[in-house]
């Protein structure tokens, strides 16, 4: 089998692959139908790219065949507004997101005189050097424009949720940030394959060309591939956060310039504090800083900023610091030595092993079993 057969066959499978997820995506029965349909579309619109590769074997249409390019200016909003769907319990769309189709209707519109209107050998010729027309430039321009800001902001909305996470959570569910972070980079690093793709386009090295096209391609059939078991693994991973949430460095300064004197802050703090040793609300996997404020009479914000700036830790870090205590305590104890680690952990309010093992490590240096047998 040569190269290009062997694309052509990466390709297939990466199409039937991509539009199989998408046909279980849109029939599961799941809560979170927006994100599936996103994600959905988003591999249908990546589908439909990477049959270009072996769409000449079916395809005569040559619009169809400048369609399925111009389609590619849809793959990156797709993205963005399902990795906002996945962090957002509250995000919905509207009218303002059909601007993100601006790019894909400017493609088209450029196309429209020279190809979409042409005729006979007219479009022939076209799509023959289309490659090396004006009309491309511009649409390669603006594909590498718009991903470049979609990118970017797909990277702030990971940062900004991991940040709304620490500060209000405790369940340690931070997988959904890593594998968003992942996922991105993985699309990060195909779509820097497709850059060098277009620019060996323009050179005489056509096995490079193919070579990058099959990197390309069998990057994404394996990103496919992994988010399947993701989520055959892991059907946890999704906890979404309200995005109406603020940082506390949003209202900090506030609070602090308002009534509460250095005193008033210590004796919270210490009641606080002694209300998690007595009480123990950090056995509960799923407690959030708005139930915590609740048990302990402090408005939200106030303890907020309390745990977050006169503790300088996130709500994350300080709730599991007493889960870590707890587990330290069992672990040591002689009446619990038939107790595996494993039971341990879900019993101090930690649902995931990965999780407890790195907040234990960070906590002692060690790992749970070292610090039972020391």
């Amino acid at each position: 089998m040569d190269k290009l057969s062997f694309l052509e066959v990466i390709a297939a499978i990466a199409v039937f692959v991509s539009l199989l997820l998408s046909v279980f995506l849109l029939t599961v029965k799941t809560e979170r139908k927006l994100e599936n349909r996103l994600f959905a579309a988003f591999l249908i619109i990546n589908a439909i790219d990477i049959s270009g590769i072996f769409m000449h074997l079916f395809v005569e249409s040559y619009n169809l065949k400048a369609f399925k390019i111009s389609a590619y200016l849809l793959v990156m909003p797709l993205f963005y507004l399902y990795v906002n769907a996945v962090c957002y319990s509250d995000f919905t769309l509207k009218r303002k997101h059909l601007l993100h189709l601006i790019p894909f209707i400017v493609a088209n519109l450029i196309l429209v005189p020279r190809l979409y209107l042409a005729e006979g050998a007219a479009k022939e010729d076209f799509f023959t050097t289309m490659w090396n027309s004006p009309e491309m430039f511009v649409y390669q321009l603006i594909g590498e424009l718009q991903f470049f800001f979609y990118i970017v902001g797909v990277f702030m909305i990971l940062k900004k949720y991991k940040k709304i996470y620490l500060e209000n959570y405790t369940n340690p569910n931070t997988l959904l940030y890593k594998w968003l972070f992942q996922l991105t980079l993985i699309f990060l690093f195909i779509h820097v394959c497709i850059i060098f793709k277009n620019i060996i386009r323009y050179t005489a090295c056509n096995d490079l060309f193919i070579w990058l096209h099959i990197l390309a391609g069998a990057s994404f059939l394996l990103a496919a591939c992994w988010f399947i078991l993701k989520a055959l693994n892991y059907p946890e991973l999704f906890r979404r956060i309200d995005s109406t949430l603020q940082l506390t460095e949003n209202f900090a300064e506030t609070l602090e310039t308002e009534n509460k004197t250095d005193e008033t802050k210590s004796i919270q703090i210490e009641q606080l504090k002694k209300f998690m040793v007595e009480k123990e609300p950090f056995l509960e996997p799923s407690l959030t800083i708005q139930e915590l404020a609740d048990q302990v009479n402090i408005p939200v914000r106030e303890l907020s900023v309390l745990i977050n700036h006169h503790l300088n830790q996130h709500f994350f870090d300080f709730v599991n610091e007493y889960r870590i205590k707890k587990a330290m305590t069992l672990l040591k104890d002689p009446t619990k030595k038939e107790y595996t680690v494993l039971e341990i952990l879900y019993e101090v309010g930690f649902n995931s092993k990965s999780s407890f093992h790195t907040s234990f490590k960070k906590y002692t240096n060690q790992t749970p079993t070292a610090f039972r047998n020391s």
